[in-house]
Formats: C-alpha cells, sequence, structure tokens
C-alpha cells in the first residue's frame, strides 16, 4: 500500500514537473512571439524616421529624425539579442536561421543607412538654395537697382547706350540665377560643369558691359555704379558658395541611395522579418530545450 502511495505521488510530481517545463517553454514562446514582432515595430520605425531625416526642409529636423533612427535601430539591436537568447533556449534552429539571415541583411542595411543619414544631415543642395533664393537674389536684385539708377553723361547721344549696357549686364546676372535651381538639382557632374560654363561667361559679360558703363555715365552716376559692382562681387561671392554646396549634392546623393539601394535593402530585411514571424506562428508545442 505505501509503495503504490508512492508511486502516485511519483506520477505526478513527475507530471507536474512536466507541467511547469511545458509552461515555461510556452511562456518563451509567447516572448519570442512577441520580441519578433517588437522587431518589425522598431524596424519600422527607423526606416520611416530615417526616411524623414531625408526629406526634411531644415538642418534641426534632419538631425531630430536621424537621432529617432538611431534610437530604434539600437532597440532592433536590443530585440535582436533577447529573441536569439529566446530561440535558443526553445531550440527553434529554423527560427533561429532565418533570425541570422535577418541579422546579415540588417548590418548591410545599416551600412547604407549610416552613409544616408550622414550625407542627409549635412544638408547642401538645401543650403545651396536657401542662398540661392535669399542672400543671393537680394544681391542680383541690388545689383540691378543700382544700375538701373545711372544716368548718361551726354542723355542725347549715350542714353542709348546706356540703357542697352544696363539691360546687356542685368540679363547676364539673371542668366546665372537661372542656371543656379538646375544646378543644385543636377546629379551629373558633367552637366554641372556645362552650366558653370555658361555661369563664367555670363559673369564675364556683366563685367565687361560695367566697364563700357564707365565712361559713359554722368559723374553723379558713379557711386551708383560703384555700388553695382559691389553688389556683382557680393553675387558672385555667393554663387561661387551655392556651387560648391551644390557639387557636394548629399540631399541628392542621399534621396537616390534611399529610393534605389535601400528601398531594395529594406524589402530584403522585411521578407526576413515575415518569415520568422510565420515560422513562430505555426509553433504549437515547443520542442524543449
Amino acid at each position: 500500500m505505501q509503495s503504490t502511495r508512492f508511486t502516485v505521488a511519483l506520477i505526478f510530481a513527475v507530471a507536474a514537473i512536466a507541467c511547469g517545463d511545458l509552461n515555461a517553454a510556452l511562456e518563451e514562446l509567447s516572448e519570442a512571439r512577441r520580441l519578433s514582432a517588437d522587431l518589425q515595430v522598431q524596424f519600422t520605425k527607423a526606416a520611416d524616421a530615417a526616411n524623414r531625416a531625408v526629406m526634411a526642409d531644415t538642418d534641426e529636423l534632419s538631425v531630430t529624425f536621424a537621432r529617432e533612427s538611431s534610437q530604434a535601430t539600437q532597440a532592433v539591436q536590443k530585440d535582436i539579442d533577447a529573441l536569439g537568447s529566446r530561440l535558443k533556449d526553445l531550440g527553434y534552429s529554423d527560427e533561429s536561421r532565418l533570425l541570422q539571415e535577418f541579422i546579415t541583411r540588417f548590418a548591410e542595411y545599416s551600412e547604407l543607412d549610416r552613409r544616408i543619414l550622414d550625407l542627409a544631415v549635412q544638408n547642401t543642395n538645401l543650403k545651396a538654395q536657401r542662398l540661392a533664393f535669399g542672400p543671393a537674389q537680394d544681391a542680383a536684385d541690388t545689383f540691378r537697382g543700382a544700375l538701373e539708377a545711372v544716368a548718361p553723361r551726354d542723355s542725347t547721344a549715350d542714353k542709348w547706350h546706356v540703357e542697352a549696357l544696363v539691360a546687356k549686364a542685368v540679363t547676364a546676372v539673371r542668366e546665372i540665377q537661372v542656371l543656379q535651381a538646375p544646378h543644385i538639382a543636377d546629379p551629373d557632374d558633367a552637366a554641372m560643369t556645362r552650366m558653370e560654363k555658361r555661369m563664367a561667361a555670363s559673369e564675364a559679360a556683366a563685367r565687361i558691359a560695367l566697364d563700357t558703363l564707365e565712361p559713359l555715365v554722368a559723374p553723379a552716376s558713379r557711386p551708383r555704379l560703384v555700388a553695382a559692382t559691389a553688389a556683382l562681387n557680393r553675387f558672385v561671392e555667393l554663387n561661387a558658395q551655392i556651387i560648391s554646396l551644390s557639387r557636394r549634392n548629399t540631399n541628392v546623393r542621399s534621396l537616390a541611395l534611399s529610393l534605389d539601394q535601400k528601398r531594395k535593402l529594406t524589402a530584403s530585411c522585411e521578407e526576413s522579418l515575415r518569415a520568422l514571424q510565420d515560422a513562430l506562428a505555426k509553433r504549437r508545442y515547443p520542442t524543449g530545450r
């Protein structure tokens, strides 16, 4: 009788231990599923924040979104570490393989994303655009205003000549302005070089017009001619800054990388995560540790 009671007690004890192990394993499976879902969420957050950094129209927003992307990327890595440990404990070799596949793809994605964010926060094309439509526009307008106020030395003989030279000089500066926008947007170095040559020719035409104007204007208009020359010098200096910023092309390059290489790597990472989540969803009874 005593032996029978002992046997029954042993059976219940073993069953309780087995049940406890099963419950623990089920809890780990549930946690693995939660981690895989959070991994998807954090990866999406990182990708979206990086895209917003590329599209941001201020330095402050670019930096803010880049920081958000970095924080989400750190969360991705935290989930990877925790999930890898859970899958190992559960003995899920297929899921571990799928996680490793994601890790490999995510490493390639992260390297590219760092390059994109480094470019995006520099905002050189955006800065060039601001110069073109701000200070450079002001200098060009000042140039035009100073020249249109000059009077000819001889109102009868020189009037038409002075007006023609003023129009030529103003047109030359406007031609440079017209070229600034496509220069800022163009990713092709050869195309930018051609535009810069046209800008240089227009600058030369404006300076020749000023030199030709000098003996034709009335003495009282000399200060206006000096002001026009100073405004042209300022405009040319700003245009050189615009070209330099535009040549770095950080916004254009970051956008191109985001739309091409990053888009493909993002899809590849998401494919691995979906496969991992599908595999975990099919699990019902853990195989043990």
